[in-house]
C-alpha cells in the first residue's frame, strides 16, 4: 500500500534532507582542507598556521595545524592571534578613504597641503612632488625605513621606546628617492607612515582610535587589535629565525614580552588578528563595505609591481594576483616571526586567509599564496 505525505510533510522532509546533505558536504570540505593544511606542516619546517574562510553568503570558519608554542607543545588553534605585518596597511587605507568620501583628504592633493607645517618635511625625500595617491600604491620614490641598518640596531638596543612617526622618518632625512614621485614602484613601509601622520592631521586624533571607531568597530572584527605595546593579550609566540636583525633571536616573545617594541609598525602594518577575522576583513575590505564602495575603481587601479609576483599589479591598499583561478584581490603581510596573506576571489566572493608563527621563508615549504589557492580549489569544487 503507497503512503500519500501531505505537500506540507513533503516539504519539510526534502528541507531537511538537503540540510544534512549540506551539513555532510560542509564537513567533507573541512575535512579536505584540514588535511591539506596538515600536510603542508608534515612536510614543512615551522610550529604552525591557522587558515581562515568565508563563503559568499557570510559564513566564516577557521582550521588550524601545528603548534602555538614548541618549547611547551601548545597545539595551534583557529582563534590564535597573530601579528599580521603588512595586512595592516589595509585598516590604514580603509580609514584614509573614509576620510576621502568626507572630503578630508584628497587622492590627488600634494602631502605638502596636509604636512607642509611640520619642520622635517623638506628633508624628506621628493617632499614637494608626492600625491596621497602615490603613497597608497607605493609610487612615491619613498624607500623602506624598517630595514635600513641603523633603525634595526636602534631598535633592538631599545626594546622600550615608544617612536613617534618622525624618528621613523629620520632614517630617510637627507637622502636620495628611489625615483622621481609617480615615475616607479617600490613597496615601502614608509608611505604608509606618512599618510598615517595626514589620517591624524585632518582629523585631529590618534590613528588607532580613528580606525577602531570607523573600522574595527562597526565592523565587528573583535580579535584585530592595535599591536601597540610589548605585551599583547594572546598573541602567541613567533619565530623569526637565528639571523633576525629585529632583536636578533628566534623567538620573538620572552615572558610574553616582545623582544622588540612592535609599535614602531604602526600604520605601516600594526594590528595583532587571527585568520577567520582576516578572512571576514578581506571580504568586507574589497566588497565596498569598509568604505564607499564607489571608491572601489580607484582602489583596483593597479600599477605593475614586480616584486609581488609575475603580472602582479598593486592598487589602493590591494596586491592584484592573477591566479590559475582568476584574478584576486588581497594582501600580504610580515612581521618578524609571523606570516600572513589573504586574497579575495570576486568571482565567487569568497575570501581566504592564512597565518603562520614564522617568518622564514625556506622553513614553510609551500609560499602562502599556494596555500590560498590550493584551498580556494577545494573550496570551488565543493561549491
Amino acid at each position: 500500500m503507497k503512503i500519500k505525505l501531505p505537500l506540507f510533510t513533503f516539504f519539510v522532509f526534502m528541507l531537511l534532507v538537503s540540510q544534512i546533505h549540506a551539513q555532510n558536504s560542509g564537513d567533507d570540505l573541512r575535512r579536505k582542507l584540514q588535511n591539506n593544511l596538515d600536510d603542508w606542516h608534515k612536510n614543512g619546517k615551522f610550529a604552525g598556521a591557522t587558515l581562515g574562510v568565508c563563503f559568499a553568503d557570510g559564513n566564516c570558519f577557521g582550521l588550524a595545524t601545528g603548534f602555538s608554542d614548541l618549547e611547551t607543545k601548545q597545539k595551534m588553534k583557529p582563534s590564535d592571534i597573530m601579528c599580521a605585518g603588512s595586512v595592516g596597511k589595509t585598516f590604514a587605507l580603509a580609514t584614509a578613504l573614509q576620510l576621502v568620501k568626507e572630503n578630508k583628504i584628497n587622492l590627488d592633493e600634494k602631502v605638502e597641503k596636509y604636512l607642509g607645517q611640520e619642520k622635517w618635511l623638506s628633508r624628506l625625500p621628493n617632499a614637494k612632488y608626492i600625491t596621497v595617491r602615490q603613497l597608497m600604491n607605493h609610487t612615491s620614490g619613498l624607500v623602506r625605513y624598517e630595514f635600513k641598518d641603523q633603525f634595526t640596531k636602534d631598535l633592538s638596543a631599545n626594546p622600550d621606546k615608544s617612536w613617534k612617526p618622525e624618528e621613523l622618518l629620520f632614517y630617510l632625512f637627507d637622502t636620495q628617492a628611489a625615483f622621481e614621485a609617480g615615475k616607479g614602484w617600490d613597496y615601502s613601509d614608509t608611505n604608509y607612515i606618512v599618510l598615517g601622520m595626514i589620517i591624524e592631521k585632518v582629523t585631529g586624533k590618534k590613528f588607532y582610535a580613528e580606525a577602531t571607531k570607523r573600522v574595527l568597530k562597526p565592523l565587528k572584527l573583535k580579535n584585530t587589535k592595535p599591536q601597540n605595546k610589548r605585551e599583547i593579550k594572546g598573541l602567541i609566540q613567533g619565530y623569526a629565525g637565528n639571523k633576525n636583525p629585529f632583536g636578533g633571536k628566534d623567538k620573538m616573545l620572552e615572558n610574553g614580552k616582545f623582544i622588540v617594541n612592535p609599535q614602531f609598525e604602526w600604520t605601516g602594518g600594526g594590528f595583532v588578528s587571527n585568520s577567520k577575522d582576516l578572512a571576514r576583513w578581506a571580504k568586507l575590505m574589497y566588497e565596498g563595505k569598509a568604505f564607499d564602495a564607489s571608491l572601489l575603481p580607484q582602489v583596483f587601479e593597479g600599477v605593475i609591481a614586480p616584486m609581488l609576483g609575475k603580472d602582479a599589479k598593486y592598487g589602493l591598499g590591494v596586491i592584484i594576483r592573477p591566479t590559475r583561478l582568476g584574478l584576486t584581490y588581497g594582501h600580504s603581510g610580515f612581521f618578524p616571526g609571523y606570516m600572513t596573506d589573504m586574497m579575495y576571489f570576486p568571482d565567487k566572493k569568497i575570501s581566504i586567509a592564512v597565518q603562520v608563527n614564522s617568518s622564514v621563508p625556506p622553513n614553510l615549504g609551500k609560499p602562502l599564496t599556494r596555500i590560498l589557492v590550493e584551498s580556494a580549489e577545494m573550496i570551488f569544487a565543493e561549491k
